[in-house]
């Protein structure tokens, strides 16, 4: 006969105790736990050919040492390793017991949810659907009314069953991610536990580490090391300051936030609604009818939020700009090309995509207060339904999400989709989500080409196409190449909470100066590159003894110093115009605009496109250079005054929406292809969405010339 040990964990009056006199009848003993007068029933039966030993923990409502029930109890389960734990929950009163749920499974011990007293549940109008319990948390339900035996023998089949299916360990998956502020604290905890192994005493050291950060004195107390009490000290107060909250605070409310997410979407019905602040707003903005409408309201506050306080700064950081370019001309004699390089490509080439960094910061700002607010696993909650009716994963709109800010790690995130199909359906689309390498192309267009009233419709309606887009090509993918069901999840929607100062200011600058970081990197290098390109090999011999002939016919020709100055003036502007054809961008740009000339694009926006695919913002840094080596006239007009001059709104429109769409930068592209494991899919994208991007860009383009809309 195979001997098997379970134990039974439960909050207080959960019924737990009648489970136990069900199970083992009058075979069972009281017992002390060792060093502690916590008393511990154990009791056995014989069930189809098992010996099952059931141990009666004490009741318990969390597994930190608040007492010394609590304390035995995660000692029993760490120590003594039983085979299986069976939760016993009461199921009238489900949010409050699944928090010592959550806690058992991130020890990682094997388990059972036992939903005690579903009569009373039932009868205070809850309905629950096990299915999706047991879908979500990976964890086996079995329906029980203990008083009157009913569900006792499924339980203990279910028991067999499992204990039969798994092996014992504590494995140290962990069921959600507690965000970023915390994730980095336990990871740096766990590592200096990791190194130590005699410090972790049996227990799974990220679960040591989370109760560590949640200042578990007992636990404190065993480890007795100063090295860690000094750093546990560190990250607490390090969170605290970012915060506002203490470590266990938010732990406990993304715990929480992890329950109420199983629960609406595993509760079926009740007539009863948990009172609270949170489950009040959420009433209207999870509502399926105002969710999405107030999302797309949020989202394009945002967007005015960012241009209304982004245009002074940017005004100012454009006159700083404008004033070394100016200095420079006058420093350096003409056509010197050490004055061209640091005047026209880096000055005009990285100085136009920094000019954009308070628009980035007040963007960052916006989506910070949205998250640490709670709203934006909300938003994805909201958009959970739309993803499961195009065929997505619930939790693909997590990285499409995340895309807002950059592709790479939104790619990188799809990582916690478990079925390859979601995962790439997902990584193919997320680049239709505008990044925010984007926003210098979409601020730099739109105030050049439209009025001031409508500088944030255009910004909401530019990414609602990107997210209509996306949308649109996941439905497609999955009723195509990809076909299958797609899987349900759960969100996790912790409670609203007043973001600190400190804290939304501190994730806007982390984001915000990764962008500065990559304008004096990765841009600057472009930029250099580029201005190479558009600089040489200069102009033939026979070309510059052409225009230097036209120059003395004109010096002989015209008097008057005025006429002869704007004639020279006219002249070597076509020289400059004559010599960036000739370089070896323009000859590129020359040779792709027949292609690109039904979109409304020229060759000068056919070689800021060839930067852009290195990065995004290398387009507004090539128009910078391609503009300020092609002229030579002492101008103060800025880049969008140039723009203006040169196209129509029409075309400004065309570029954002070829931007948007197509041509993923080549770190997006090198990223598909690693997370994929395929350079077929990172090729299959790039092609295929700039193909699409061409299309629907000629499209507008010609619809709007043909109609007469958006022109000069």
């Amino acid at each position: 006969m195979k001997s098997i040990t379970i134990a039974l964990a439960g909050n207080p009056n959960s019924g737990k105790t009648t489970i136990f006199n069900r199970l083992t009848g009058a075979r069972q003993h009281v017992g002390n736990y060792p060093g502690v007068t916590v008393e511990i029933k154990e009791g056995s039966l014989n069930y189809k050919g098992y010996a099952i030993k059931v141990v009666d923990l004490p009741g318990i409502y969390s597994l930190t040492a608040y007492s010394a029930d609590e304390i035995v109890a995660r000692d029993f389960i760490i120590h003594e390793k039983p085979n299986l734990v069976v939760n016993i929950i009461d199921s009238s009163n489900l949010e409050r017991n699944l928090y010592l749920t959550v806690q058992l499974m991130e020890i990682g011990i094997p388990l059972i949810l036992v939903f005690n007293m579903i009569d009373e549940a039932r009868a205070r109008g809850y309905k629950y659907d096990k299915e999706k319990f047991t879908l979500f948390l990976n964890v086996p339900v079995v329906e029980t009314i203990g008083h009157k035996g009913q569900g006792i023998n499924e339980l203990l089949d279910k028991i067999i069953f499992t204990v039969d299916s798994i092996n014992f360990s504590f494995s140290g998956d962990h069921i959600f991610n507690y965000g970023e502020e915390i994730e980095n604290e336990i990871s740096k905890i766990k590592s200096l536990l990791d190194k130590n192994t005699s410090l972790s005493d049996g227990y799974n050291t990220r679960w040591l580490a989370i109760k560590l950060l949640e200042n578990d004195k007992d636990l404190m107390e065993r480890i007795n090391s100063h090295e860690i009490n000094r750093l546990i000290e560190e990250r607490r107060l390090l969170i605290e300051n970012i915060t506002g909250e203490a470590p266990e605070t938010l732990i406990a409310e993304k715990r929480y936030g992890l329950i109420s997410g199983i629960c609406q979407k595993a509760v079926l019905s009740t007539v009863e609604y948990r009172h609270n602040t949170s489950d009040s707003i959420d009433r209207i903005v999870t509502n399926h009818i105002l969710g999405i409408p107030i999302f797309f309201g949020l989202m394009y506050l945002v967007f005015s939020f960012v241009f209304t306080l982004g245009e002074i700064p940017k005004g100012l950081i454009e006159e700083s700009f404008k004033w070394l370019g100016d200095k420079g001309k006058v420093l350096w004699p003409e056509n010197n090309l050490i004055a061209s390089l640091i005047i026209d490509g880096i000055i005009n080439g990285v100085g136009n995509v920094l000019v954009f960094l308070p628009n980035i910061l007040f963007l960052f700002l916006a989506i910070a207060i949205l998250e640490d607010s709670g709203y934006m696993a909300r938003a994805a909650f909201i958009m959970d339904r739309l993803m499961n009716k195009i065929g997505l994963h619930g939790k693909s709109f997590i990285p499409m999400l995340i895309g807002f800010g950059c592709s790479v790690p939104a790619i990188m995130a799809t990582r916690t989709l478990e079925n390859r199909r979601d995962r790439l359906v997902t990584m193919l689309v997320v680049p239709l989500m505008s990044c925010g390498a984007r926003l210098p192309i979409y601020t730099l267009i739109i105030p050049a080409f439209f009025p001031e009233n409508l500088y944030a419709p255009i910004l909401w309606v530019i990414y609602l196409i990107g997210v209509t887009t996306a949308i649109l090509m996941a439905k497609i993918l999955r009723s195509t190449t990809f076909k299958g069901e797609a899987i349900p999840f759960i969100m996790e929607l912790p409670p609203y909470r007043m973001p600190t100062i400190r804290g939304i200011l501190t994730h806007m600058w982390l984001r915000g100066w990764l962008y500065v970081k990559k304008a004096g990197t990765i841009i600057l290098g472009i930029s250099i590159l580029m201005w190479l390109m558009s600089t040489f090999p200069g102009l033939p011999a026979h070309q510059e003894k052409k225009f230097d002939e036209e120059r003395q016919k004109i010096e002989s020709t015209y008097t008057e110093e005025k006429e002869r100055s704007e004639k020279i003036a006219l002249m070597e502007n076509m020289r400059k115009e004559t010599q960036l054809r000739y370089s070896i961008a323009g000859r590129i740009g020359n040779i792709i605009e027949p292609i690109i000339r039904p979109m409304g694009f020229d060759w000068k926006i056919g070689t800021a496109l060839m930067g852009a695919f290195a990065a995004k913002e290398v387009f507004v840094a090539q128009l910078g250079i391609v503009y300020s080596i092609g002229e030579v006239k002492e101008s103060s007009e800025t880049l969008r005054e140039k723009l203006k001059e040169n196209y129509s709104p029409l075309t400004g429109f065309c570029i954002m929406l070829f931007c948007l769409i197509g041509m993923p930068c080549m770190a997006t592209v090198a990223i598909v292809a690693r997370e994929s494991s395929s350079w077929r899919w990172a090729l299959a994208q790039l092609i295929g969405l700039t193909l699409i991007a061409y299309l629907i860009t000629t499209i507008v383009y010609q619809t709007g010339y043909f109609l007469g809309v958006g022109m000069k």
